[in-house]
């Protein structure tokens, strides 16, 4: 694992000076899954939950989320983002809902952090808004899919973990 990157020589948390990094290409992929029963699954794929049209505002918020994650994490850098959304897939019949998040920057610090709180953010929308249909939601995982630029790219080995 090597050094601990996120702490000084007293053992403190600081940032990470990104400073004589070079600047590259980078894109992070995230998803998030989020388990209900099938009818409340299938009034957010209709578009009819009680609080209005879930996936529209999940989609926002997630983006919305992303672009504020340096607020949220203490030691994330605030990125320049090229791009970033976030798409949803209702499975009525699994009583699943799938939030997939990309982020795109060019710098020298990547985006998986963007891309997961996108998808968290968003995740939790799709909670809020169908909680007082059903109390059961359950929210995760939660997890990187791939990243690509930097040092090394990454992608999550399909059988890592159900999803």
């Amino acid at each position: 694992m090597g050094e601990l990157s996120h702490l000084d020589d007293d053992g403190r948390a600081r940032m990470v000076d990104v400073g004589e990094k070079g600047h590259t290409d980078r894109r992070a992929v995230a998803r998030a899954v989020v388990s209900m029963a099938p009818e409340t699954a299938a009034a957010v794929a209709r578009g009819d939950a009680p609080k209005g049209d879930v996936i529209s505002t999940a989609r926002i918020a997630g983006i919305q989320g992303g672009k504020r994650t340096a607020d949220l994490i203490p030691l994330c850098h605030p990125l320049a983002l090229s791009f970033l959304d976030v798409s949803i897939e209702v499975d009525p019949a699994a009583g699943r809902v799938l939030l997939t998040a990309e982020a795109q920057t060019s710098g020298q610090t990547g985006v998986e952090m963007e891309a997961m709180t996108a998808c968290t953010v968003a995740a939790l929308t799709v909670y809020d808004m169908v909680k007082g249909m059903e109390r059961g939601v359950e929210v995760g995982p939660v997890s990187l899919v791939e990243k690509t630029g930097g040092r090394s790219d990454w992608r999550r080995d399909a059988g890592a973990r159900p999803s």
